[in-house]
């Protein structure tokens, strides 16, 4: 009897546990990619773009001290680091020196800096005011009225835009230009009339 008191208490203190440390869990900061602004680098001093995730790596380049909407598209396999684009490249920086922004991901919107682009054939599309304007080399600038779709999970990239001939379905995953070095981190696929088009999204102003 004094066994089976012990394990129901213990089973009482487990799922209030559990209901404790659940919410926690549940509550998502962020989803890469998104974009943050450089905080705690020394007045100074600036932050150090690596080839590399580790602190010895080769320094690629470097961003200033106060830079803003600095896009990470990944990170490490420890999630210390983050991989960004800077001069046609990817590096990494150290997510110790980066806070991410709130402002980026809203439910059923666009980030104002999102550029989506492809090649074979040249092709982009940028957000707009009642939905997105549509370049490609032969009709640059035409808008299109369009809804920006999206599942309502707390700052997450995904997002279907559909409108007059047009529907675009962006995903977070790894993509690549095929011209740079540079790695992105939102796939995108166009449907316009009939045609289907593949490229990348890039959320850096």
């Amino acid at each position: 009897m004094r066994f089976a008191g012990f394990a129901m208490r213990l089973g009482g203190a487990l799922i209030a546990l559990v209901v404790l440390v659940l919410p926690a869990q549940a509550t998502q900061e962020y989803t890469l990619p998104t974009l943050f602004d450089v905080t705690g680098v020394a007045r100074n001093d600036v932050l150090n773009v690596r080839a590399q995730p580790r602190a010895g790596a080769a320094i690629i380049g470097t961003l200033p001290r106060d830079a803003k909407r600095i896009e990470v598209v990944a990170h490490d396999t420890t999630g210390r680091w983050g991989r960004v684009n800077l001069a046609g490249q990817s590096g990494w920086v150290s997510m110790r020196f980066l806070a991410y922004r709130t402002d980026v991901w809203n439910d059923g919107a666009l980030p104002r800096t999102l550029r989506c682009f492809g090649t074979e054939p040249f092709w982009s599309f940028v957000p707009a005011r009642k939905g997105i304007v549509f370049s490609t080399p032969d009709r640059p600038d035409k808008a299109i009225a369009a809804r920006v779709l999206s599942r309502g999970v707390f700052r997450e990239p995904r997002r279907v835009v559909t409108g007059s001939g047009l529907t675009a379905v962006i995903v977070p995953l790894a993509c690549s230009d095929g011209m740079s070095d540079m790695v992105f981190g939102l796939d995108v696929t166009v449907v316009r009339d009939g045609a289907v088009l593949t490229g990348c999204c890039s959320l850096a102003p």
